[in-house]
């Protein structure tokens, strides 16, 4: 169950970065809905490696193959499972860290936790995971799409340069899914110059969901914001979330609080979401990524036998993990509102009416 999310849009992902796949299985998707295959492997183009300079050089085409729960372009209402066949592993590039624990990565804590050591590429906790997570928000967003709910997101800091301002559809379009043309500028020019340092860079990355309705979100324990925020903690190299104004800290209440009119909020300090229910406004958060941990740079660590080395990597990793990152969190978003959609169908007798009687 821990390789599993959600509750009845549920999806569990399996798989290592150098297995023979990765994939997910997809349960609780109503039967009858449109299945967009096309659209399922652009999404997964959006995150896939090998792009251009600003990703990991490792070339996969992360072609998906759907095996189950879908006939003739419908989806049955059976778990929906895809496959996506790693095709460009190179494990030799790992072979020198084979004994050494990776400064910034999880190969401490897993060893620690299950005393084994798959240092290909991570194994499991390897960001090659996400794809599968991508195809799931895929079959999200095509519920979402039938009730006219976007889910979008892009990198609106980098390095500590920050965009002045957010523009969602050019992101589409950027090759670092940048909210702002001028500041990419900037951006660029800081990549490039860690890279050739052999260094990296964190960022932020802006996520807005627009169409909801009011009423989603299930208190106390899972509510729509602590399931949100626990969806993007999840993604690899994300050490925090903010939802609403990423300021409201250091604001009074009287500055933070929206006011209310007949039309509706004058302001949405609260990032669409009041004691863990969706408000009718766009849900907005910014998702806070640490700077890529594979570097290459001499660094002090231990091996498995405790003794202290020195250990230089090898292999193809992003310069910065927030730019690919932002299609992963648009993904889980995704996830999280299908599910919050479908636990708010049995909250109130007048909804089990209308399908009973």
């Amino acid at each position: 169950m821990f390789n599993s999310f959600g509750e009845i849009f549920r999806f569990t992902t399996f798989g290592e970065s150098h297995g023979k796949a990765i994939g997910v299985i997809v349960d609780g998707v109503p039967a009858g809905l449109d299945f967009d295959g096309e659209f399922l492997q652009n999404e997964l183009d959006r995150r896939k490696p090998g792009k251009n300079r600003f990703a990991t050089q490792r070339k996969e085409s992360d072609t998906a193959e759907v095996l189950s729960g879908v006939f003739e372009g419908k989806t049955t209402g059976t778990p929906i499972a895809i496959a996506i066949f790693n095709k460009d592993q190179k494990s030799k590039d790992y072979s020198n860290i084979k004994d050494l624990f990776r400064p910034g990565h999880a190969d401490f804590t897993y060893w620690h936790k299950y005393g084994i050591r798959d240092y290909r590429g991570g194994g499991r906790s390897s960001a090659r995971e996400t794809a599968a997570r991508v195809a799931a928000g895929a079959v999200a967003k095509m519920i979402l799409k039938e009730l006219n709910i976007e889910v979008k997101a892009g990198v609106i800091e980098i390095g500590g340069v920050r965009a002045e301002k957010e523009n969602y559809e050019y992101a589409k379009t950027s090759p670092l899914f940048a909210l702002d043309e001028k500041t990419e500028e900037k951006w660029i020019e800081l990549i490039d110059e860690k890279r050739n340092e052999h260094n990296s860079l964190g960022g932020v990355v802006k996520l807005k969901i627009e169409g909801l309705p009011a009423g989603l979100g299930e208190p106390v324990y899972y509510k729509l914001d602590n399931i949100l925020a626990s969806a993007m903690v999840s993604i690899n190299a994300v050490k925090g979330i903010y939802i609403g104004n990423s300021e409201a800290h250091k604001l009074t209440g009287l500055e933070n609080n929206d006011e209310i009119s007949k039309e509706g909020f004058l302001s949405n300090n609260a990032g669409g979401v009041l004691g863990g229910i969706s408000n009718g406004e766009s849900v907005e958060a910014e998702i806070y990524f640490k700077p890529t941990p594979s570097i290459f740079k001499t660094q002090k660590t231990v091996d498995i036998y405790g003794n202290e080395v020195e250990v230089d990597l090898k292999g193809r990793h992003d310069p910065i993990v927030a730019i690919r990152g932002s299609v992963v969190a648009e993904s889980m978003a995704a996830c999280v509102i299908a599910d919050m959609l479908m636990l708010n169908m049995t909250r109130k007798m007048e909804y089990i009416k209308k399908i009973y009687q």
